[in-house]
């Protein structure tokens, strides 16, 4: 994806196979965004690993709720209700990944009211060092059908936009909780 060294795509390309490859049929799209964040992995794997606060990154989010029993466990559900001007109202979604060690997660759109029928997608989280600097990149991925009446250039583009507005806001998100010293990850949690 854009944005990345020849140093840091090699370095990520294990995960890319391994977390970021989907195999396409007629009337699907799928894209790889990557961000570079200047902050430390632990902090940013932090923010992302919260399936029930995803308005803490997310734009376009006016509220996230979850079951009074919620239990951050695959399988769980999280139900969003979209800021207006957007195609969508709702969105119930399931947590399909998490796994802490590798800093992989992921999640289906399961209901609704919105048009990005079969969405899924998955975010994965990389930390840096190199000359004394430390830095993440993260990569984020999905695959959605192509909605009737669409082109898969449409519905890439609408996904892309959307998925690039929320890795910019948790660069922003980090990189400030990093640079006031926020470091302890009780804060975000």
């Amino acid at each position: 994806p854009p944005g990345l060294t020849q140093d840091e795509f090699h370095e990520l390309t294990p995960s890319i196979t391994q977390y970021h490859t989907y195999t396409l049929g007629q009337g699907k799209c799928s894209s790889l965004l990557a961000q570079r964040i200047n902050s430390p992995s632990d902090l940013v794997w932090s923010i992302v690993r919260r399936f029930d606060k995803p308005q803490t990154y997310k734009h376009f989010i006016k509220s996230c709720a979850v079951k009074d029993n919620f239990q951050m466990v695959v399988g769980c559900t999280r139900d969003v209700n979209v800021i207006s001007g957007l195609p969508a109202a709702t969105s119930t979604e399931r947590l399909d990944i998490l796994n802490d060690n590798e800093k992989v997660t992921g999640f289906s759109i399961i209901g609704g009211e919105h048009r990005l029928t079969n969405y899924r997608s998955v975010t994965t989280v990389h930390g840096f060092e190199r000359d004394g600097k430390i830095w993440t990149v993260v990569l984020e991925s999905y695959v959605v059908d192509v909605p009737e009446g669409n082109t898969e250039e449409d519905t890439r583009l609408f996904a892309d936009t959307v998925v690039r507005l929320n890795l910019q806001k948790l660069a922003t998100v980090a990189e400030g909780l990093a640079r006031d010293g926020d470091c302890n990850k009780s804060q975000v949690m």
